[in-house]
């Protein structure tokens, strides 16, 4: 039986997060202390399903996945032959999902840290597929250019990236208290912000609030 690789390297001091920064980290924290946070749940999405074994699913490869939570979907890819890597901003979620890896004999190297600041994790490309379940639509406006560009450093030619995110809200809406998750995603957002990215698909989601499904590849 294979294991998670749990190591977490010595690195430099952590980032001093601005204040939405860290309103975002309480709120993500807040989920996982009050029980099993909403997006988490249990079960791979059915667009991640189609992507990995669907008509003209993508072969195996390296994968990255953004807020990973509990380890769900890259647990989903390891298991379908991945080699996998992911990250989470919340050190409850990234225990839960190492121990969900190993309970399930598979190999996911799960890193602590923020999916802005990838450099500062040392995480390795190049990567075949990033996924990303509703993580950057809670990154604060300031810090998207810095997670493209992550990204962007460690995609390997042709690279995809399959991303749920929310649209655009009212902050009347009591699940939109932070600036940048009443801002959400848009696709004109996602073309300014990835250059050197086509973004190939957008399929609305099944919420009852907007929500969407992007596909964006990675230029050879």
């Amino acid at each position: 039986m294979t294991q998670p690789d749990a190591t977490r390297r010595p690195g430099p001091a952590p980032t001093q997060r601005d204040p939405e920064e860290e309103a975002v980290h309480r709120a993500l924290e807040s989920y996982y202390r009050a029980g099993k946070p909403p997006w988490d749940t249990g079960v791979p999405p059915p667009e991640l399903v189609d992507l990995v074994e669907g008509h003209g699913a993508l072969p195996p490869g390296r994968a990255l996945e953004l807020g990973c939570g509990t380890g769900t979907n890259a647990i989903y890819l390891a298991r379908q032959g991945w080699e996998v890597a992911a990250v989470d901003l919340i050190d409850n979620a990234v225990d839960q999902a190492r121990e969900k890896a190993a309970a399930a004999g598979v190999t996911v190297r799960v890193w602590h840290g923020d999916a802005t600041r990838l450099d500062e994790l040392d995480v390795p490309g190049p990567f075949h597929l990033f996924f990303d379940l509703s993580c950057y639509c809670g990154i604060p406006l300031h810090r998207r250019d810095a997670y493209a560009a992550g990204l962007t450093h460690r995609a390997a030619p042709g690279a995809l990236l399959l991303m749920f995110g929310y649209g655009p809200e009212s902050l009347d809406n009591p699940t939109s208290e932070i600036a940048s998750w009443a801002a959400g995603v848009t696709a004109d957002e996602l073309r300014a912000r990835f250059p050197g990215w086509a973004l190939i698909d957008v399929t609305p989601g099944t919420n009852p609030m907007p929500t969407f499904w992007f596909t964006l590849r990675r230029d050879a």
